[in-house]
């Protein structure tokens, strides 16, 4: 009778953090409790480390991120670097489970909270537009996972689709080998 009742009980549980995901057993709230705060903190691309765990995915310039491997080496577009971030903004957040947590300063980009549809897990993503000499801009996007292991690749498709975007990809050259 136990092993019928405990898959009931946490749909209904499930349901009950979906329905209400800021209350009191949210899922917003059980990954806090489980993994910490769902923002991670600022990334220092010149300084960055990969993890070990497959949970996170790279967009970088080389030069800009000498000590990580890059998934994918940043292109470079034929628009002035705030009009990139301006467009790579837009398209982060308008993604529902979306929010901006910090805003660019000087040595640090624009971090983000994107929450997985379903689950909701957390994922910080840090976004830095650069101006490249003789005009235009590169950019260089970190996505991490909070909790897991493996992402099963989520972190890696939403930096694909943030670039792949109309709206971003429009005036790209590609990235210099």
């Amino acid at each position: 009778m136990i092993a019928f009742a405990v898959p009931i009980l946490l749909a209904v549980l499930f349901a009950a953090a979906r329905a209400f995901p800021d209350g009191p057993i949210g899922l917003d709230r059980l990954w806090e409790r489980i993994g910490g705060p769902a923002d991670q903190g600022p990334v220092d691309f010149t300084r960055l480390m990969r993890r070990a765990d497959p949970n996170d995915a790279l967009a970088c310039p080389r030069e800009l991120c000498p000590d990580a491997r890059a998934d994918i080496v940043s292109p470079v577009w034929d628009v002035p670097y705030h009009d990139l971030r301006e467009r790579l903004r837009a398209v982060i957040l308008a993604d529902p489970g979306a929010r901006q947590v910090a805003e660019a300063t000087p040595g640090r980009g624009d971090r983000f909270v994107v929450r997985t549809p379903v689950w909701r897990f957390p994922d910080t993503v840090d976004v830095m537009v650069l101006p490249v000499a003789g005009g235009g801009a590169t950019v260089a996007i970190y996505s991490r996972s909070l909790l897991g292991r493996s992402d099963f690749g989520a972190n890696l498709a939403r930096i694909r689709g943030y670039l792949a975007d109309p709206r971003v990809a429009a005036g790209t050259r590609p990235a210099q080998p």
